[in-house]
């Protein structure tokens, strides 16, 4: 049995509301914002030290798990695993399966911390004090939560009313109070002892399945034959679909936190955002002295209190109050700062139209196990892609019914294979695939390697790839 805690992180969640960053396939807790990291790395930083955690175990789904492994590999930050959920069936059966498969790599005595993968922390001591104390609350049996202390009459969040103290620096759960009206908000800041419900827990493994077997059975069922059934792929877990499939669709908090008599709120200072909207972003933000966040690649003339952020072309703003503009590799949205928490309308509406849809789904850059690619630009019957693969990693042993390619290195060096004949690729040279031909892409050298492909043909869709030999288990 360990005596460290084990990092449980949520990040199978789609988000909306930040886009045109945040989308289906890569939603917020894969994208850089201001730092040079995303989200999902900077929750592995929090845990990643081995006095106080043991290896994470990270809870998301099919479509995000390369994505997963490529950014904790980027950190050099093993896993413990990665757990896939078959369907998305809310925090409760996820943290039911995450719980059981704890308990089989550490035992059943073991402590598990419960994080989202898409908030933003600043990890100052405040920090781990709080850290320590729902760690010690934990170990004492109880079902532990951290409550952040209000600084505005936010509307957007529950809140937590402390009760009578532990003596640990925990105290014990008076109640849970949904999302207030903006009146009710003001009037809990005014009586004081109410915080934000952050959605962050600490739990004793065989407290929390004793008591969702209590207030939960059917998703505790559900989740425990699912871990039993579950196979494994390369280096990830696949809960069964059939069990999971079954657990009710219900979050922790109605499941077990308002019902148990053993919650207990860890009163927590530090800042914290839910990143919620660009305007929590703006938020957390570095201000300049006209209260701009401005990103790099940005410039920004006679404009005061705006979020202005690029993953693309460079952004100029002039003139402007406000608002946030934000510009990926191929949309821009620009809106009022205070209208952010209705960016997800916007999103609806995009994504009704066929011509207009393909921006809420997929961004130009597509990740993969061996590393990934962006389109660069599409014509008639040809398109253009840089192509980056991971050290040591290879594409699958492929051919196509409808397109050739051709490859320009531009960085590293490249192991191709066309037919029966291997060569070695270095920069600046190049290598034709006719149509129909197998061929093998594979980085061999210690450096990324990158390289711009031109296909040309009838058909250039990615459904055109018949593998013959693949290490991920695709073909």
């Amino acid at each position: 049995m360990t005596q460290k805690i084990v990092p449980v992180i949520m990040a199978g969640g789609k988000g909306t509301r930040l886009w045109p960053l945040s989308r289906a396939t890569a939603p917020k807790q894969f994208i850089q914002f201001v730092g040079d990291k995303t989200l999902f790395q900077e929750t592995l930083e929090r845990v990643s030290n081995p006095e106080l955690y043991e290896a994470p175990i990270v809870v998301t789904n099919e479509e995000f798990r390369f994505l997963v492994a490529e950014q904790a590999r980027a950190l050099a930050v093993p896993l413990a695993a990665v757990l896939l959920e078959p369907v998305a069936r809310n925090t409760a059966a996820a943290v039911a399966a995450a719980a059981t498969l704890a308990a089989e790599l550490f035992g059943k005595s073991t402590i598990i911390q419960m994080l989202a993968s898409d908030h933003e922390i600043l990890a100052d001591s405040s920090y781990f004090d709080c850290i320590r104390i729902a760690r010690d609350a934990a170990a004492d049996g109880k079902l532990v939560t951290f409550g952040i202390s209000p600084t505005e009459p936010a509307t957007g969040y529950g809140y937590i009313e402390i009760g009578d103290a532990l003596g640990n620096g925990a105290h014990k759960v008076s109640r849970f109070v949904e999302k207030p009206a903006l009146e009710k908000a003001e009037q809990m800041l005014a009586d004081g002892g109410f915080y934000w419900n952050s959605g962050i827990f600490m739990f004793p493994v065989a407290e929390l399945i004793a008591e969702l077997q209590e207030y939960a059975p059917d998703v505790l069922k559900a989740a425990s034959k699912a871990v039993s059934k579950a196979s494994r792929d390369l280096d990830f877990t696949r809960l069964d679909a059939d069990h999971f499939a079954k657990s009710p669709d219900i979050s922790i908090d109605y499941a077990i936190m308002e019902k148990t008599s053993k919650a207990a709120v860890v009163p927590s200072p530090f800042k914290w955002s839910d990143m919620g909207s660009w305007d929590a972003v703006w938020k957390s933000g570095v201000r300049d002295n006209h209260g701009n966040v401005a990103a790099a690649n940005t410039t920004v003339v006679n404009t005061r209190n705006s979020l202005v952020m690029t993953h693309g072309v460079h952004l100029a703003v002039q003139g402007m109050e406000d608002v946030a503009v934000i510009a990926s590799e191929d949309a821009v949205y620009v809106g009022p700062l205070k209208d952010s928490q209705n960016v997800g309308q916007l999103v609806k509406m995009l994504a009704s139209s066929s011509a207009t849809a393909k921006f809420t789904e997929t961004h130009p850059t597509s990740y993969r196990p061996w590393g990934g690619y962006t389109s660069i630009f599409n014509g008639d019957r040809f398109q253009v892609k840089r192509i980056f693969v991971t050290p040591g990693k290879k594409l699958s042993l492929q051919k196509h019914h409808h397109r050739s390619e051709h490859w320009v290195v531009v960085k590293g060096t490249a192991e191709v294979t066309v037919g029966e004949t291997v060569r070695m690729l270095r920069e600046n040279e190049s290598v034709y695939i006719p149509l129909g031909e197998v061929h093998r892409l594979a980085n061999p050298g210690k450096i990324l390697l990158e390289l711009i492909e031109v296909q040309t043909g009838s058909y250039l869709g990615e459904d055109d790839i018949i593998r013959i030999v693949d290490e991920f288990g695709r073909t």
